[in-house]
Protein backbone atom coordinates (compact mmCIF):
# COMPACT_ATOMS: atom_id res chain seq x y z
CA UNK A 1 0.00 0.00 0.00
CA UNK A 2 2.58 2.49 0.82
CA UNK A 3 4.38 1.59 -2.24
CA UNK A 4 1.09 2.43 -4.10
CA UNK A 5 0.28 5.54 -2.55
CA UNK A 6 4.55 6.34 -3.40
CA UNK A 7 4.14 5.77 -7.21
CA UNK A 8 0.90 7.30 -7.57
CA UNK A 9 1.96 10.73 -5.72
CA UNK A 10 4.91 10.78 -7.71
CA UNK A 11 2.91 10.26 -11.44
CA UNK A 12 0.87 13.47 -10.29
CA UNK A 13 2.99 15.25 -8.30
CA UNK A 14 1.37 15.32 -4.96
CA UNK A 15 1.76 14.55 -2.15
CA UNK A 16 1.07 10.95 -0.71
CA UNK A 17 -1.06 12.40 2.31
CA UNK A 18 -3.11 13.87 -0.81
CA UNK A 19 -3.34 10.69 -2.42
CA UNK A 20 -4.34 8.35 0.72
CA UNK A 21 -7.48 11.36 0.79
CA UNK A 22 -8.95 10.31 -2.38
CA UNK A 23 -8.41 6.95 -1.74
CA UNK A 24 -10.14 7.24 1.24
CA UNK A 25 -13.14 9.51 -0.55
CA UNK A 26 -12.17 12.32 2.31
CA UNK A 27 -12.24 15.89 1.54
CA UNK A 28 -10.07 18.99 1.00
CA UNK A 29 -8.89 17.60 -2.85
CA UNK A 30 -10.00 19.50 -5.93
CA UNK A 31 -11.73 17.84 -8.44
CA UNK A 32 -8.39 18.07 -10.82
CA UNK A 33 -6.51 16.91 -8.42
CA UNK A 34 -8.72 13.73 -7.89
CA UNK A 35 -8.88 13.09 -11.33
CA UNK A 36 -5.35 13.41 -11.79
CA UNK A 37 -5.02 10.92 -8.79
CA UNK A 38 -7.22 8.18 -10.25
CA UNK A 39 -6.02 8.49 -13.49
CA UNK A 40 -2.71 7.54 -12.40
CA UNK A 41 -4.03 4.68 -10.77
CA UNK A 42 -5.38 3.40 -14.08
CA UNK A 43 -2.38 3.87 -15.74
CA UNK A 44 0.00 2.49 -13.60
CA UNK A 45 -2.43 -0.91 -13.08
CA UNK A 46 -3.54 -0.76 -9.51
CA UNK A 47 -6.93 -1.19 -8.74
CA UNK A 48 -9.45 1.72 -7.77
CA UNK A 49 -10.81 1.25 -4.43
CA UNK A 50 -13.92 -0.49 -4.25
CA UNK A 51 -15.89 2.71 -3.49
CA UNK A 52 -14.67 4.56 -6.66
CA UNK A 53 -14.99 1.54 -8.97
CA UNK A 54 -18.21 2.50 -10.60
CA UNK A 55 -16.80 5.89 -12.04
CA UNK A 56 -15.40 6.11 -16.07
CA UNK A 57 -11.53 6.21 -16.18
CA UNK A 58 -10.24 9.28 -17.29
CA UNK A 59 -8.86 6.97 -20.19
CA UNK A 60 -9.71 7.21 -23.82
CA UNK A 61 -8.39 4.20 -25.64
CA UNK A 62 -6.68 5.05 -29.26
CA UNK A 63 -7.13 1.83 -31.49
CA UNK A 64 -5.15 1.61 -34.73
CA UNK A 65 -4.73 -1.16 -37.38
CA UNK A 66 -0.75 -0.77 -37.52
CA UNK A 67 2.11 1.70 -37.54
CA UNK A 68 3.74 1.31 -40.34
CA UNK A 69 1.85 3.27 -42.63
CA UNK A 70 2.98 7.32 -41.61
CA UNK A 71 -0.80 8.02 -42.01
CA UNK A 72 -1.47 6.41 -38.71
CA UNK A 73 1.39 7.63 -36.22
CA UNK A 74 0.08 10.97 -37.66
CA UNK A 75 -3.24 10.52 -36.64
CA UNK A 76 -2.49 8.79 -32.97
CA UNK A 77 -0.18 12.35 -32.09
CA UNK A 78 -3.16 14.64 -33.30
CA UNK A 79 -5.85 12.67 -31.46
CA UNK A 80 -3.52 12.18 -28.59
CA UNK A 81 -2.45 15.75 -27.96
CA UNK A 82 -6.44 16.69 -28.16
CA UNK A 83 -7.44 14.29 -26.00
CA UNK A 84 -4.69 15.36 -23.24
CA UNK A 85 -6.36 19.10 -23.73
CA UNK A 86 -9.26 18.21 -22.89
CA UNK A 87 -7.81 16.03 -19.64
CA UNK A 88 -8.12 12.82 -21.05
CA UNK A 89 -5.27 10.02 -21.20
CA UNK A 90 -4.63 7.97 -24.76
CA UNK A 91 -3.91 4.53 -24.68
CA UNK A 92 -2.80 3.44 -27.71
CA UNK A 93 -3.95 -0.19 -28.96
CA UNK A 94 -2.40 -1.28 -32.29
CA UNK A 95 -2.63 -4.42 -34.15
CA UNK A 96 0.07 -7.29 -34.85
CA UNK A 97 -0.11 -9.91 -37.39
CA UNK A 98 -0.63 -12.59 -34.99
CA UNK A 99 -1.00 -10.48 -31.96
CA UNK A 100 -3.97 -8.94 -29.94
CA UNK A 101 -6.83 -8.29 -31.92
CA UNK A 102 -8.91 -5.33 -31.89
CA UNK A 103 -11.85 -7.35 -29.94
CA UNK A 104 -9.12 -8.17 -27.44
CA UNK A 105 -7.96 -4.54 -26.91
CA UNK A 106 -11.99 -3.59 -26.42
CA UNK A 107 -11.79 -6.01 -24.09
CA UNK A 108 -8.78 -5.00 -22.21
CA UNK A 109 -10.22 -1.20 -22.47
CA UNK A 110 -13.22 -2.32 -20.77
CA UNK A 111 -11.51 -3.72 -17.84
CA UNK A 112 -9.85 -0.40 -17.25
CA UNK A 113 -13.15 1.56 -17.48
CA UNK A 114 -12.27 3.68 -20.20
CA UNK A 115 -14.22 7.07 -20.57
CA UNK A 116 -14.66 6.53 -24.62
CA UNK A 117 -12.17 4.69 -27.90
CA UNK A 118 -11.59 6.08 -31.38
CA UNK A 119 -11.22 3.12 -33.80
CA UNK A 120 -8.63 5.67 -36.28
CA UNK A 121 -9.05 2.46 -39.55
CA UNK A 122 -9.72 -1.04 -38.78
CA UNK A 123 -12.54 -3.59 -39.06
CA UNK A 124 -15.19 -1.04 -39.15
CA UNK A 125 -14.62 0.04 -42.44
CA UNK A 126 -15.04 -3.74 -43.47
CA UNK A 127 -18.39 -5.54 -44.44
CA UNK A 128 -17.24 -9.03 -44.04
CA UNK A 129 -15.14 -8.45 -40.85
CA UNK A 130 -16.34 -9.33 -37.44
CA UNK A 131 -18.02 -6.23 -35.53
CA UNK A 132 -19.37 -7.57 -32.63
CA UNK A 133 -17.22 -5.63 -30.44
CA UNK A 134 -18.27 -2.61 -31.28
CA UNK A 135 -21.82 -3.99 -30.27
CA UNK A 136 -20.57 -4.74 -27.06
CA UNK A 137 -19.05 -1.17 -26.61
CA UNK A 138 -22.52 0.38 -27.97
CA UNK A 139 -24.35 -2.22 -25.38
CA UNK A 140 -22.25 -0.58 -22.46
CA UNK A 141 -23.07 2.80 -23.95
CA UNK A 142 -19.43 3.29 -24.02
CA UNK A 143 -18.85 6.88 -26.19
CA UNK A 144 -17.23 5.84 -29.72
CA UNK A 145 -15.88 7.56 -32.43
CA UNK A 146 -14.72 6.61 -35.50
CA UNK A 147 -12.23 8.03 -38.20
CA UNK A 148 -12.98 7.13 -42.01
CA UNK A 149 -16.13 5.38 -43.53
CA UNK A 150 -17.57 2.78 -41.47
CA UNK A 151 -20.18 -0.22 -42.64
CA UNK A 152 -23.89 0.46 -42.73
CA UNK A 153 -25.65 -0.16 -39.30
CA UNK A 154 -22.92 1.08 -36.75
CA UNK A 155 -24.47 3.59 -35.53
CA UNK A 156 -21.56 5.33 -33.93
CA UNK A 157 -20.07 9.20 -35.00
CA UNK A 158 -17.79 9.25 -37.64
CA UNK A 159 -15.46 11.42 -39.42
CA UNK A 160 -14.03 10.90 -42.44
CA UNK A 161 -12.08 12.38 -45.84
CA UNK A 162 -14.74 12.59 -48.91
CA UNK A 163 -13.27 9.37 -50.64
CA UNK A 164 -15.32 10.36 -53.73
CA UNK A 165 -13.84 13.78 -54.00
CA UNK A 166 -10.74 12.55 -53.43
CA UNK A 167 -10.85 9.89 -56.12
CA UNK A 168 -12.51 13.07 -58.67
CA UNK A 169 -9.24 15.08 -57.82
CA UNK A 170 -6.58 12.38 -58.69
CA UNK A 171 -8.43 11.46 -61.35
CA UNK A 172 -9.40 14.98 -63.31
CA UNK A 173 -5.41 15.48 -62.08
CA UNK A 174 -4.18 12.73 -64.93
CA UNK A 175 -6.63 13.61 -67.46
CA UNK A 176 -5.65 16.97 -67.19
CA UNK A 177 -1.91 15.38 -68.29
CA UNK A 178 -3.90 13.51 -71.00
CA UNK A 179 -3.98 9.96 -69.63
CA UNK A 180 -6.71 8.02 -70.98
CA UNK A 181 -5.40 4.69 -69.79
CA UNK A 182 -5.98 5.08 -65.74
CA UNK A 183 -5.93 2.10 -63.60
CA UNK A 184 -7.19 2.34 -59.79
CA UNK A 185 -5.20 0.38 -57.40
CA UNK A 186 -7.59 -0.17 -54.08
CA UNK A 187 -8.02 -2.08 -50.93
CA UNK A 188 -10.17 -5.30 -50.62
CA UNK A 189 -13.86 -5.70 -52.22
CA UNK A 190 -15.09 -5.37 -48.16
CA UNK A 191 -13.26 -2.37 -47.17
CA UNK A 192 -16.20 0.89 -47.43
CA UNK A 193 -13.55 3.89 -48.99
CA UNK A 194 -12.52 2.03 -51.73
CA UNK A 195 -15.69 0.85 -52.69
CA UNK A 196 -16.65 4.92 -52.28
CA UNK A 197 -13.88 5.48 -54.45
CA UNK A 198 -14.43 2.99 -57.44
CA UNK A 199 -18.27 4.27 -57.27
CA UNK A 200 -16.97 7.75 -57.64
CA UNK A 201 -14.53 6.73 -60.43
CA UNK A 202 -17.04 5.07 -62.64
CA UNK A 203 -19.14 8.15 -62.26
CA UNK A 204 -16.30 10.25 -63.70
CA UNK A 205 -14.92 7.52 -65.86
CA UNK A 206 -17.72 6.00 -67.43
CA UNK A 207 -17.07 3.26 -70.30
CA UNK A 208 -12.97 4.66 -69.68
CA UNK A 209 -12.67 2.76 -66.62
CA UNK A 210 -13.04 -0.86 -67.71
CA UNK A 211 -12.79 -3.74 -64.69
CA UNK A 212 -9.26 -4.65 -66.09
CA UNK A 213 -8.12 -1.31 -64.97
CA UNK A 214 -9.48 -2.18 -61.25
CA UNK A 215 -6.93 -4.04 -59.02
CA UNK A 216 -7.37 -4.72 -55.33
CA UNK A 217 -4.35 -5.28 -52.89
CA UNK A 218 -4.23 -5.44 -49.29
CA UNK A 219 -2.74 -2.45 -47.64
CA UNK A 220 1.15 -2.37 -48.01
CA UNK A 221 3.86 -1.82 -50.75
CA UNK A 222 4.64 -4.90 -51.45
CA UNK A 223 0.91 -5.41 -51.75
CA UNK A 224 0.94 -2.04 -54.54
CA UNK A 225 3.57 -3.55 -56.44
CA UNK A 226 1.85 -6.57 -57.07
CA UNK A 227 -1.69 -4.69 -58.02
CA UNK A 228 0.82 -2.57 -60.41
CA UNK A 229 2.55 -4.99 -62.24
CA UNK A 230 -1.28 -6.08 -63.12
CA UNK A 231 -2.56 -2.95 -64.30
CA UNK A 232 1.03 -2.37 -66.39
CA UNK A 233 0.42 -5.48 -68.25
CA UNK A 234 -2.84 -3.79 -69.23
CA UNK A 235 -1.13 -0.70 -70.27
CA UNK A 236 -2.55 2.02 -68.14
CA UNK A 237 -0.39 5.20 -68.47
CA UNK A 238 -1.48 6.36 -65.08
CA UNK A 239 -2.18 5.20 -61.22
CA UNK A 240 -4.39 6.22 -58.58
CA UNK A 241 -3.51 4.44 -55.38
CA UNK A 242 -5.53 4.54 -52.38
CA UNK A 243 -3.29 5.12 -49.97
CA UNK A 244 0.80 6.43 -49.91
CA UNK A 245 2.68 3.36 -48.76
CA UNK A 246 0.11 1.44 -52.14
CA UNK A 247 1.34 4.02 -54.47
CA UNK A 248 4.96 3.77 -53.55
CA UNK A 249 4.78 -0.17 -54.40
CA UNK A 250 3.39 0.90 -57.95
CA UNK A 251 6.52 3.16 -58.26
CA UNK A 252 8.97 -0.01 -57.60
CA UNK A 253 6.47 -2.18 -60.46
CA UNK A 254 6.97 0.61 -62.91
CA UNK A 255 10.88 0.12 -62.20
CA UNK A 256 11.31 -3.12 -62.26
CA UNK A 257 9.46 -3.31 -66.03
CA UNK A 258 12.93 -0.69 -66.75
CA UNK A 259 10.31 1.78 -67.18
CA UNK A 260 10.42 5.80 -65.27
CA UNK A 261 7.96 7.81 -63.21
CA UNK A 262 6.57 10.08 -64.33
CA UNK A 263 8.05 10.07 -67.56
CA UNK A 264 6.42 6.53 -68.53
CA UNK A 265 3.71 5.72 -66.04
CA UNK A 266 1.95 8.46 -63.66
CA UNK A 267 1.41 7.45 -60.09
CA UNK A 268 -0.92 9.43 -57.64
CA UNK A 269 -0.79 8.21 -53.60
CA UNK A 270 -4.00 9.20 -50.81
CA UNK A 271 -2.93 10.42 -47.62
CA UNK A 272 0.37 12.97 -47.99
CA UNK A 273 1.96 10.80 -45.02
CA UNK A 274 5.51 11.73 -43.66
CA UNK A 275 8.39 11.56 -46.15
CA UNK A 276 6.13 11.68 -49.26
CA UNK A 277 8.24 14.95 -50.28
CA UNK A 278 11.29 12.54 -49.96
CA UNK A 279 10.91 10.05 -51.99
CA UNK A 280 12.01 9.78 -55.60
CA UNK A 281 10.61 10.94 -57.01
CA UNK A 282 8.59 12.96 -54.58
CA UNK A 283 4.71 11.82 -54.62
CA UNK A 284 1.89 13.39 -55.84
CA UNK A 285 -0.84 12.76 -53.46
CA UNK A 286 -4.40 13.08 -52.27
CA UNK A 287 -3.80 14.82 -48.83
CA UNK A 288 -5.80 13.59 -46.14
CA UNK A 289 -6.99 17.28 -43.33
CA UNK A 290 -5.37 14.72 -40.28
CA UNK A 291 -5.24 17.56 -38.19
CA UNK A 292 -9.14 19.09 -38.69
CA UNK A 293 -10.72 15.36 -38.45
CA UNK A 294 -8.47 14.11 -35.65
CA UNK A 295 -9.43 17.09 -33.43
CA UNK A 296 -12.92 16.99 -34.99
CA UNK A 297 -13.24 13.20 -33.32
CA UNK A 298 -11.50 14.11 -30.34
CA UNK A 299 -14.88 16.99 -29.81
CA UNK A 300 -17.26 14.64 -30.16
CA UNK A 301 -15.95 11.97 -28.07
CA UNK A 302 -14.99 14.69 -25.28
CA UNK A 303 -19.25 15.40 -25.93
CA UNK A 304 -20.39 12.19 -25.44
CA UNK A 305 -18.65 11.67 -22.43
CA UNK A 306 -19.88 14.66 -20.43
CA UNK A 307 -23.39 13.69 -21.50
CA UNK A 308 -24.11 15.91 -24.87
CA UNK A 309 -26.08 14.33 -27.78
CA UNK A 310 -24.00 14.64 -30.75
CA UNK A 311 -25.18 13.64 -34.28
CA UNK A 312 -24.05 9.93 -35.27
CA UNK A 313 -24.12 11.27 -38.94
CA UNK A 314 -21.01 11.18 -41.00
CA UNK A 315 -19.05 14.15 -40.91
CA UNK A 316 -17.02 14.57 -44.40
CA UNK A 317 -13.82 16.54 -44.97
CA UNK A 318 -12.27 17.99 -47.95
CA UNK A 319 -9.15 16.46 -49.14
CA UNK A 320 -6.80 18.35 -50.87
CA UNK A 321 -4.77 17.16 -54.36
CA UNK A 322 -0.72 18.03 -53.86
CA UNK A 323 0.97 18.13 -56.94
CA UNK A 324 4.57 16.72 -57.07
CA UNK A 325 7.10 15.03 -59.41
CA UNK A 326 5.43 11.67 -59.56
CA UNK A 327 2.63 13.03 -62.70
CA UNK A 328 3.51 14.19 -65.92
CA UNK A 329 1.93 14.16 -69.61
CA UNK A 330 1.01 10.97 -70.91
CA UNK A 331 2.35 8.97 -73.06
CA UNK A 332 1.63 5.74 -75.25
CA UNK A 333 3.19 3.21 -72.72
CA UNK A 334 2.53 0.27 -74.96
CA UNK A 335 4.39 1.47 -77.78
CA UNK A 336 7.46 1.82 -75.21
CA UNK A 337 6.78 -1.26 -73.63
CA UNK A 338 6.73 -2.76 -77.11
CA UNK A 339 10.27 -1.32 -78.63
CA UNK A 340 13.64 -2.94 -78.00
CA UNK A 341 14.84 -2.39 -74.80
CA UNK A 342 17.67 0.00 -76.07
CA UNK A 343 15.18 2.38 -78.13
CA UNK A 344 13.73 2.64 -74.33
CA UNK A 345 16.90 3.39 -72.66
CA UNK A 346 17.95 6.00 -75.48
CA UNK A 347 15.14 8.27 -74.11
CA UNK A 348 16.32 8.43 -70.60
Amino acid sequence: MTRRLAQVAKKVGVSEATVSRVLNGKPGVSETTRQSVLTALDVLGYERPTQLRGERARLVGLVLPELQNPIFPAFAEVIGGALAQQGLTPVLCTQTKGGVSEADYVNLLLQQQVSGVVFAGGLFAQAEAPHDHYRLLAERKIPVVLVNAAIAGLDFPCVACDDAVAVEQAWRHLVSLGHERIGLVLGPADHVPSRRRLEAARLIAGDLLVDEFVERSIFSLEGGQAAASRLLDQGVTGIVCASDPLALGAVRAVRRRGLRVPDDVSVVGYDDSAFMTCTEPPLTTVRQPIEAMGRAAVDLLAAQIQGSAVPHAELLFEPELVVRASTSQAIDLRAVMAAPRGAQGAGA
